[in-house]
């Protein structure tokens, strides 16, 4: 093993044993050079001051070279923070800034240990770290069975990790806690497991209330306790999008420092919280341990990112930043919520109103981009009908369930959108489709 890495597993194995038996054969071997080309390339910056012939870039009059056909589109951006690559960690700037959202948005997180943020090519690169440096063959990855698909593609077929799933609602409707601790303590014999918390949810759009809350945090002190290594990880992709009495934190701040046996990760970014889905800009936290043990698995962290895509793309980055620092970005957020808002609330007038009888159930919602409608038809087959008959595309996920995205319909076409699918729920019933 290179002795870097030895060095950063004997930090985490010295503060927070727990933490290192978690980490994955890769994610063990993994490090950050500190002799290479990015260290000598970051000292030459700094003290080569006639001739800097280091880096893999073209400059042209001491700037970055650029074709004027694109920096024409981007004039009001310096070149040097467009056309350079940006650190393997992201703008050190950027990571400063969104730490401070991140605090400012989850005061239970005020006092704890955490990481600096580092930057990620968007959310499922970032779960694909966790699923680097944590997941192992045989491991089991806890999730329910109502979830995004692209787990199983991460942490299945990436990793070799089992996936071990709990109804998402329990009898009352509310989210499965006792569920979830069931699933966690039947990994006894395995002696680890990476539980995954996505509120809001994609599909559902469900974030659990406070006492949920609470309930999900002791499922998963309960299995710390009964020696379970737990790597608990919140996917964060629609934070802040709570549109009725819900969650309105991130539980990372209550997972932090929860237990030696829990490693509290937080995965998120400005996606789909800024509306920026094409820009790719994620990020990834850590939680809960000693200063040299976060340091330690930060490191780890972004010698993963230099492994496999170098680094994220900067002018993204520097958009971001700028966004995150102008006084008007907080009112122009407020505005989007509330198009959202109204949106979500919409739909539950609709599907409240008694318009479309009982052709239809909807599993709990309040928050995110999508609702689940639960038909008593097969799913696909209405799927198919919307699609051909009536120029709708839904997401059929299982036998029942039609996943709608009312993040992408306008407000006042709503009602026409739910008219199309109940006629077409009909259509398969009556054995017109």
């Amino acid at each position: 093993m290179n002795p870097l890495a030895q060095q950063l597993n004997d930090t985490l194995n010295r503060d927070n044993p727990r933490a290192a038996e978690m980490l994955s054969g890769l994610g063990k071997a993994i490090y950050l050079p500190k002799l290479g080309i990015l260290s000598q390339s970051a000292e030459a910056k700094t003290k080569a001051g006639v001739y800097n012939a280091t880096i893999g870039i073209a400059t042209e009059n001491g700037k970055p070279m650029h074709l004027n056909v694109i920096q024409e589109t981007l004039s009001a951006y310096d070149p040097k923070d467009i056309y350079e690559y940006a650190p393997p960690g992201g703008k050190p700037e950027l990571r400063t800034v969104w730490r401070d959202k991140m605090l400012a948005e989850n005061p239970s997180i005020a006092g704890k240990n955490i990481s600096l943020p580092v930057v990620t090519n968007a959310l499922t690169h970032g779960l694909s770290i966790v699923g680097d440096l944590f997941a192992d063959v045989g491991d089991a990855v806890v999730v329910p069975d109502k979830n995004w698909e692209n787990y199983e593609l991460t942490f299945n077929v990436r990793r070799g990790a089992d996936m071990v799933y709990y109804p998402l609602y329990d009898a009352d409707n509310r989210f499965n806690s006792a569920g979830l601790r069931d699933a966690l303590l039947a990994q006894k014999d395995r002696g680890k497991a990476i539980v995954l918390l996505n509120f809001p949810i994609n599909p559902t759009g469900y974030t659990p209330g406070i006492d949920e809350g609470r309930e999900i945090v002791a499922a998963i002190r309960d299995a710390a306790e009964a020696g379970i290594n737990v790597v608990a990880v919140t996917d964060d992709a629609y934070f802040g999008l709570f549109f009725e009495d819900s969650l309105q934190e991130s539980l990372f701040g209550q997972l932090c420092g929860l237990h030696e046996r829990v490693l509290a990760i937080k995965v998120d970014g400005a996606t789909k919280e800024e509306y920026v889905w094409g820009f790719r800009v994620g990020f990834i936290t850590y939680g809960g341990l000693s200063e040299a043990s976060l340091s330690a698995l930060e490191q780890k962290t972004i010698g993963n990112i230099r492994s496999t895509i170098s680094s994220g793309p900067h002018p993204s980055q520097t958009f971001i930043l700028r966004a995150l620092k102008s006084d008007q970005f907080q009112a122009q957020k407020e505005e989007k919520f509330n198009i959202m808002k109204g949106r979500a609330n919409k739909v539950k007038q609709l599907l409240d109103s008694g318009k479309y009888g009982d052709e239809w159930s909807y599993y709990p919602f309040n928050s995110g981009y999508f609702m689940c409608l639960k038909l008593n038809v097969d799913a696909e087959t209405v799927r198919q009908r919307l699609l051909n008959a009536y120029g709708v595309g839904t997401i059929a996920l299982g036998t029942t369930d039609l996943r709608v995205a009312f993040s992408c319909i306008e407000e006042n076409d709503l009602e026409d959108l739910f008219d199309r699918i109940h006629k077409a729920v009909l259509d398969v019933k009556t054995g017109n489709a």
